[in-house]
């Protein structure tokens, strides 16, 4: 369940990021090249899918980045902007919530298992 969170959540940045930039919020008109900011939320997708616990644990600390960028908009930017931020704040929220409960759940299973760290896939 975690595990479809966090990378629904990293779809949900991404298709954002791209909808805002481009179409329904952008700095210029005709969008701005600060769509590019999708780019490295693409990056840790392939490790979400492969369940990877490393994947979870940088993606748990990146999507700060992503926060801060909400906030600010969220309180500088007009409407729709704002909106979005605050989509972007829920989303980010999400992502975070479910990449720690996924570490921990993990952790927890590999802790009753008797391994010393967790395996690179759950069961």
């Amino acid at each position: 369940m975690t595990r479809w969170l966090a990378v629904g959540s990293v779809l949900g940045l991404i298709a954002l990021g791209l909808a805002w930039e481009l179409f329904l919020a952008p700095l210029r008109p005709g969008g701005s090249w600060l769509v590019l900011k999708v780019l490295p939320l693409c990056i840790p997708l392939p490790g979400l899918l492969k369940n990877r616990m490393y994947t979870y644990r940088w993606v748990s600390l990146v999507v700060w980045l992503y926060f801060t960028e909400g906030v600010v908009r969220a309180w500088s930017d007009r409407a729709p902007g704002n909106i979005l931020a605050m989509l972007e704040l829920v989303l980010c929220l999400t992502l975070f919530t479910a990449c720690t409960l996924h570490v921990r759940l993990r952790q927890r299973h590999a802790k009753a298992a008797g391994l010393t760290e967790p395996e690179t896939s759950t069961p």
